[in-house]
């Protein structure tokens, strides 16, 4: 294994329920791992065993591994950490990224969904009548249709805002993870899962069999 792909976001971290919360690099993962704040989830043939950091080293290298002193050591795909158990939220800075994620990738004057270089930022107030920029006073709008309204209210330019633009609600981190390297053993808990799976903090593929006590099991 390259030693760049140990600085890539490639491990999903769950917390101690057993909930995707971020991805982390390689590197931090084997940090997690020596310092006994978090187990390597081993995931084969349709079952799942959490491993502390001796049990992991005594594994094969597997398809994906990295070198060092005492011999190759396999990359963990999925981490449970041990004692954390919130879900950490976040909250859109407010810029066209922003409003592009609040306003669902839509003008807010047509409905249409857009392309990304087709959108721009509307004061709904213009600036140069006192508009500031904020949640509240800009939304997501087609260029064209921005150009049109000019330095116009939308009342004077004969359009109608969907809908009141606000700050938007935080969300969930994992609402933004992608598994931009394909890793099969993330789609277990990054699939949408039964709404009962998810409350109990199990994890949400289905298809998963517990090899081993863990977390959210009873006392």
């Amino acid at each position: 294994m390259t030693t760049p792909f140990l600085h890539q976001l490639s491990v999903l971290v769950l917390n101690r329920h057993w909930l995707a919360i971020d991805a982390v690099t390689p590197a931090d993962a084997f940090l997690h791992l020596a310092s006994g704040s978090a187990r390597a989830l081993r995931i084969e043939d349709g079952s799942v065993e959490p491993l502390d950091w001796e049990a992991w080293l005594a594994l094969d290298a597997g398809t994906r591994s990295v070198g060092t002193p005492r011999g190759p050591v396999r990359i963990p795909a999925v981490l449970v950490l041990n004692h954390f158990d919130r879900v950490p939220m976040h909250v859109p800075s407010f810029g066209l990224d922003g409003l592009w994620m609040r306003d669902g990738g839509r003008c807010q004057y047509t409905g249409r969904r857009l392309a990304r270089h087709e959108a721009d930022i509307d004061h709904v107030i213009p600036r140069s009548r006192g508009g500031v920029d904020g949640w509240e006073n800009c939304v997501l709008s087609d260029k064209e249709v921005n150009r049109r309204k000019g330095a116009r209210t939308p009342e004077e330019a004969g359009l109608r805002l969907l809908r009141q633009p606000a700050a938007p609600q935080p969300v969930p981190k994992v609402v933004r993870l992608r598994n931009l390297w394909k890793i099969p053993e993330w789609e277990f808990f990054l699939s949408t899962g039964s709404a009962s799976s998810r409350s109990r903090g199990q994890p949400q593929g289905a298809e998963l069999r517990l090899r081993s006590r863990t977390p959210f099991q009873s006392e």
